[in-house]
């Protein structure tokens, strides 16, 4: 187990924590050591300066799981940018948008990827950049930024309007990744499977926690959950993430009892786990200790319960995570045992990307009971806090749609489906389904003729996690006192 060392660092150094020959990354092109890794990591931040850039300009990568993307969360720190990752299933309408919002002076990404982009959706002062032109045989050292600098903005959907970005520090990831590395006791030994998307805090976590261990990540692609059957076994993994769709599709997968031996550790998050999930990860997994976690990605991540305690307590979201101060607030601002999560400490992001209002509606200064100071993210979440110390999730109080470990934002979808002349009215809810955790609802006016066009007309515009599960159509739809939809009384009918 890593020491628990509570001095942050510069996030761009952790590729020195591993030994240099050891493998730090795996994939179907081989090994790259930690040394390797290093080389690799100076090369590209030495090629990104020569770009003329300010410090804290703004990086984005639109690319799946290749050694660039693994590596830009740390080159471009190193070289004092600002690494933007734009999830690679994103259509071009919500690249162009991530683009425009973080003002990104560079784009990389692949060449195939360059078609699927229109006039206008790069910003004039924006380059596109090839990723197999990030080669350089000079290396710039690693940095000695002030960990208190921005070294990324992580894009999340909030319950209205678009994508918002979270500003991350060298101080937030480097603590986040010892944080992790120590509870889930990860040893340089393991091999850690990495499924997730590198956009999402939870997938490039994996990178940042494995190397922090000096242990081995495997990034993969993965169209089925045979392919992860597949990988499991071919790279010797002892360590899986995943979401509550993802454990869906495994459990129905065959996985020969050998190759399930070989994980030792699985971890969840975006989504809570059934107990028949449990009961079916015991049985399935039995060598391997179970991590249910809870976390938002203005705070990194704020509980996760120990794997003696799952079986006894499974639903329950556990207790603070290193470096985490969680606090149960009632209405009042006083400690309370059912309330509103608030996370304090210096997991605690920057805030919003050039987004004020917002950034003042969810970091508010710690209440005055807590022990860190400092703002604090108040998560909206409403919890109980029992007499052993163990948080159960009571429930979202915001509109958030959760699906195969997405947070999705129904306006967003609103605004898709209304960008057309299918139809003039519509809400999109999230509801219960037993894959994705909550399934698309779109409740819209009109007599559905026109449903076929919409479908087509949203797969081309939408990435696949928000796509519609279903159409409700109305002849009229609810208003309140105030004109506006009734967004209650729809979501009742559903109900």
């Amino acid at each position: 187990m890593i020491a628990l060392d509570p001095v942050p660092h510069p996030i761009d150094t952790l590729p020195l924590r591993g030994q240099p020959d050891a493998v730090a990354l795996e994939d179907k092109g081989g090994t790259l050591t930690y040394a390797a890794l290093e080389a690799a990591v100076g090369g590209m931040a030495h090629w990104l300066s020569g770009l003329g850039l300010a410090p804290g300009e703004r990086v984005a990568t639109w690319l799946p799981k290749t050694r660039t993307a693994c590596m830009m969360p740390l080159a471009a720190p190193r070289a004092r940018l600002i690494h933007v990752p734009v999830n690679p299933v994103l259509k071009r309408a919500q690249v162009a948008h991530i683009l425009a919002d973080s003002g990104a002076r560079v784009l990389v990404t692949q060449g195939a990827r360059f078609p699927a982009l229109e006039p206008g959706d790069v910003p004039a002062d924006c380059r596109i950049v090839a990723e197999e032109e990030l080669i350089s045989s000079d290396v710039l050292p690693p940095s000695r930024a002030d960990t208190d600098a921005l070294a990324a903005i992580l894009y999340t959907s909030g319950s209205t309007g678009r994508p918002k970005g979270v500003m991350l520090s060298h101080a937030n990831l480097w603590l986040g990744a010892i944080s992790v590395a120590h509870y889930l006791q990860i040893e340089s030994e393991d091999r850690v499977l990495g499924v997730l998307p590198l956009s999402f805090d939870y997938g490039q976590n994996q990178l940042f926690s494995t190397w922090a261990a000096g242990a081995r990540v495997v990034p993969l692609d993965y169209l089925t959950a045979r392919d992860v059957v597949k990988a499991v076994e071919r790279f010797a993994v002892t360590t899986l993430a995943g979401v509550p769709p993802l454990w869906v599709q495994l459990l129905e997968a065959e996985w020969p009892a050998a190759t399930a031996a070989r994980l030792k550790r699985l971890t969840n998050s975006g989504g809570a786990l059934t107990r028949a999930m449990v009961k079916g990860l015991r049985e399935r997994f039995p060598q391997a200790r179970l991590y249910p976690m809870y976390g938002l990605t203005e705070a990194f991540r704020s509980t996760y319960l120990d794997p003696s305690l799952v079986d006894a307590n499974p639903d329950s979201i556990g207790r603070a995570i290193p470096f985490a101060e969680i606090l149960v607030v009632d209405g009042e601002g006083r400690r309370a045992r059912q309330g509103e999560l608030v996370h304090a400490g210096p997991l605690v992001a920057q805030g919003y990307w050039r987004d004020s209002e917002r950034t003042a509606q969810r970091f508010r200064p710690a209440p005055n009971f807590a022990t860190s100071g400092g703002m604090a993210v108040w998560s909206g979440d409403t919890v109980i806090e029992g007499e052993d110390g163990l948080l159960r999730f009571v429930g979202r109080d915001d509109e958030m749609i959760k699906s195969a470990g997405n947070r999705i934002s129904p306006t967003e979808v609103e605004e898709a489906v209304l960008s057309g002349d299918e139809t003039a009215e519509a809400a999109a809810f999230g509801v219960a389904d037993t894959r994705l955790g909550q399934a698309i609802v779109v409740v819209a006016r009109g007599d559905g003729a026109r449903e076929h066009d919409l479908r087509e007309r949203l797969r081309r515009e939408l990435p696949s996690f928000m796509q519609p599960a279903r159409y409700e159509w109305r002849d009229e739809l609810p208003r309140n006192a105030n004109g506006k939809l009734d967004r209650a009384a729809l979501k009742a009918g559903l109900a």
